[in-house]
């Protein structure tokens, strides 16, 4: 029997059994008992944790602006056909309140393209609604089909 006393550590029996195996593992792979070692990779996969949080945020806010800006211009779009529509409903070129250029209220433009959505919009309730009531008050051809089916047999 040797003079030494046992090591009692399982820390430095594991570090001794890693160590003598002959070569090296890399350090990923190969688990290490040194605590700094640990808090340093810790501390470095927190600091990765972080970049790609951030990196995440910033890239849902430019998918955010992205469609934010993508709905705007389809709302510009449908002013743009409403204008249109509306130009050519007329049937003359439009002019000022006094009868000059037509650019002479540009800075209310904007306020009479949401007045003419907002009647164009009301307008299409309307008719749905008429459409609506109008299927409600008139039975269905189907229903209309079985009525007729039910006096046929009865008779």
């Amino acid at each position: 029997m040797s003079n030494e006393t046992p090591n009692t550590d399982p820390l430095e029996f594991m570090k001794g059994m890693w160590g003598n195996m002959g070569f090296s593992l890399p350090g990923m792979v190969a688990p290490t008992f040194d605590t700094d070692e640990l808090e340093k990779r810790i501390h470095d996969m927190k600091a990765v944790e972080g970049w790609l949080r951030m990196n995440l945020s910033m890239l849902q806010m430019t998918i955010q602006g992205l469609e934010m800006q993508c709905s705007t211009l389809s709302a510009v779009k449908a002013m743009g056909q409403m204008a249109a529509e509306n130009h050519n409903n007329a049937g003359e070129h439009p002019t000022g309140e006094d009868g000059g250029s037509p650019f002479a209220q540009a800075a209310m433009w904007p306020w009479s393209m949401m007045q003419q959505m907002q009647a164009n919009m009301q307008q299409q309730a309307a008719d749905q609604a008429e459409t609506n009531d109008a299927s409600r008050t008139e039975p269905s051809a189907q229903e209309a089909t079985k009525a007729a089916v039910k006096k046929t047999k009865k008779q």
